[in-house]
């Protein structure tokens, strides 16, 4: 009898379970140095934080599509901010319009990237500055080790975090993605990634960053672990993007 119930036990973990990572903080992460990350943006509704994204250029934010699509109010971004209870050297904007991608689909999060044209420029300083993008169609190795941030949940059911948490992370190749996530997981669209810490609940839209670079936005995880070996968080591939970006934003 103990044997049999293992035995389901087991078998239910193996089965994916899609959850997407808005209104997901990262998980087993540590405070980062103020404002050493000057692209980080607050996603934020009725002034409470429901996503991540980062800015691109002096008017755009990168975020994940779900982040509007769960939450049809106007939003707010708040750019330069370390301690989401503090003011200072953080400014808040008004999202003027949002650009989703065509062809996202939200009940299996593929094309799941939106950019957020915010009212007016964000005037950049040592605290305010955008990320930059990968070249279309650059790919980035497994094993390349990455980072996640942002103010989501410290654990699945957790307390959020004021201060922006983050977690080393690194890309895992695409043939174990596909292996742990089965259709779930597209190739030319995501990567995956798994490390010491993780994407939460309220990190969706956040960047995952290797190097100087963004190259991915978080979009989802297993249910009920936020960083899971057994099924790694997946972000939408930027590179595969970047002639879409480019048409809306410019070459900037």
């Amino acid at each position: 009898m103990t044997i049999t119930i293992i035995s389901l036990l087991l078998l239910v973990s193996l089965v994916p379970n899609l959850t997407f990572t808005a209104h997901v903080s990262i998980v087993d992460g540590q405070e980062a140095k103020p404002h050493s990350r000057p692209y980080m943006v607050s996603v934020q509704l009725f002034g409470q934080n429901i996503c991540a994204g980062f800015l691109i250029s002096d008017r755009f934010v990168l975020t994940a599509a779900q982040c509007w699509h769960h939450n049809r109010k106007t939003l707010t971004v708040v750019v330069g901010a370390h301690d989401l209870r503090k003011c200072q050297h953080s400014k808040q904007f008004r999202v003027k319009c949002h650009i989703t991608h065509p062809d996202f689909n939200s009940k299996t999060f593929e094309n799941d990237i939106m950019l957020l044209k915010l009212e007016r420029k964000v005037p950049l300083n040592n605290k305010i500055r955008p990320i930059s993008l990968p070249k279309y169609g650059e790919r980035f190795k497994a094993d390349t080790l990455c980072s996640v941030a942002g103010w989501g949940r410290l654990w699945t059911d957790g307390p959020v975090s004021d201060r922006l948490l983050e977690a080393k992370t690194a890309i895992v190749n695409d043939a174990e993605c596909k292996l742990r996530w089965g259709y779930h997981y597209v190739p030319s669209m995501m990567i995956c990634a798994y490390g010491h810490g993780g994407s939460c609940n309220g990190d969706g839209g956040g960047p995952l960053v290797c190097g100087n670079t963004a190259v991915g936005v978080a979009v989802f995880r297993d249910r009920y672990l936020c960083n899971s070996r057994l099924l790694p968080n997946v972000y939408t591939k930027i590179s595969a993007y970047v002639p879409w970006i480019r048409s809306i934003i410019g070459n900037v």
